[in-house]
């Protein structure tokens, strides 16, 4: 049975039990079910031709939002346009979203390794739970539904999985399917506080690095691991920076290495000044029999496994991880040198926060670095030991 009404009211849209349809204005109706759901309609003219688009749930969707999207609609359909809700019928799973989202997102990713974990915690967290639903009927109680067992048992997981669910949300939003994210500030609300305990990457006393480098060595890894992880603590670089860096970003005569931006954390190319040691290992890395371009090839040609330096330090016991030893760096650094702040944090190629301090930093203190990594070789050397094990 169809009700008439000059205009709607939000008090009646909430009350409202009898079924039927109840008009508003600019083709607005809202729509109550037998079942007692309630959803928004409107009827327009388009190209021609009268159609009904589906404007979403009451849940979802406010009377003044409502009337907003009618609004737009009917403008833009007597333009000449096709309203997006128009485009319902072909609604995308939260899974088909998902996917166009990731390879939106993809080529600005640097690590295939993070893209390898995008994928794989919304197969296992979110897929089994809201992967076949449209995203236009996800509730923020859905979304809740998929954090809850893993908020506080996995808390760092469970916010990695909110943020990709929201920026899934904020996709659909954008290509008009839906007007809010359900994965935004109303589930921030909701969900209970989690605790903020920092994880810092293991680390080794920079008394202790140059023992452990004496440990890798003797190993029974290949040569390009054991070259690559002490490249690695003398350049004070990140893993993957090593493990992709080619010769031609090495430039032997100026001894010096320039990471190209599409490799760096920031995407801010980063020169590395090459301490006389660092040269040693060049020059004996360049003696390994390989097709590739790669500085540190793995012994099939290609890039070293991703955990292929975490794991042998694992089982020579030695207590850090590579990225550690950055850290152990920062500390020898600002204990045993001179250096500032500021060429400290520039060999570690950190990203200053402060605006207005970058501002004034118009320098990579190149050659001041040239002095503090050549130090910290010569301290690497002095210091030799191996650890216990």
């Amino acid at each position: 049975m169809t009700r008439y009404r000059k205009k709607l009211s939000a008090a009646f849209v909430r009350t409202v039990e009898q079924p039927g349809l109840y008009w508003d204005e600019h083709g607005l109706i809202l729509r109550v079910k037998p079942s007692g759901y309630k959803q928004w309609i409107q009827r327009l003219f388009i190209h021609g031709k009268r159609r009904e688009l589906g404007l979403g749930s009451i849940r979802l969707v406010t009377l003044a939002q409502a009337r907003e999207r009618a609004v737009a609609n009917r403008r833009l359909a007597r333009s000449g346009g096709n309203p997006p809700a128009s485009r319902r019928h072909s609604v995308p799973t939260f899974q088909q979203a998902a996917g166009k989202v990731f390879a939106m997102y993809r080529p600005n990713w640097r690590s295939a390794h993070h893209a390898a974990q995008w994928k794989a915690s919304l197969r296992a967290y979110v897929y089994p739970k809201m992967g076949r639903m449209r995203v236009d009927g996800i509730t923020t109680a859905d979304v809740m539904a998929v954090l809850s067992p893993i908020w506080n048992s996995k808390p760092q997981t469970a916010r990695r999985v909110r943020q990709r669910i929201s920026a899934v949300m904020k996709w659909t939003i954008a290509q008009g399917y839906r007007l809010d994210n359900p994965a935004g500030e109303a589930l921030g609300a909701a969900l209970p506080k989690q605790g903020s305990i920092p994880r810092h990457f293991k680390a080794l006393p920079y008394g202790e690095v140059a023992g452990a480098v004496w440990t890798v060595q003797q190993s029974e890894a290949a040569v390009a691991v054991k070259l690559g992880f002490e490249f690695l603590v003398l350049t004070a670089c990140r893993s993957g920076e090593m493990r992709g860096a080619r010769w031609a970003e090495i430039d032997l005569e100026a001894a010096t290495w320039t990471v190209p931006p599409e490799r760096m954390k920031h995407r801010r190319e980063h020169r590395v000044p090459l301490s006389t040691r660092a040269l040693e290992i060049l020059a004996e890395t360049g003696r390994i029999e390989s097709s590739s371009d790669l500085v540190f090839p793995s012994p099939a040609g290609g890039l070293l496994p991703d955990r292929e330096l975490s794991s042998l330090l694992r089982e020579l016991g030695i207590g850090a991880v590579p990225h550690g030893f950055r850290s152990s760096f920062r500390d020898w650094a600002a204990e045993e040198t001179d250096a500032p702040h500021a060429v400290m944090e520039a060999a570690l190629s950190h990203v200053i926060r402060n605006q207005v301090e970058a501002a004034y930093a118009r320098s990579d203190l190149f050659e001041r670095r040239r002095v503090l990594m050549q130090q910290w070789s010569e301290f690497l050397a002095a210091s030799r030991n191996p650890v216990a094990t």
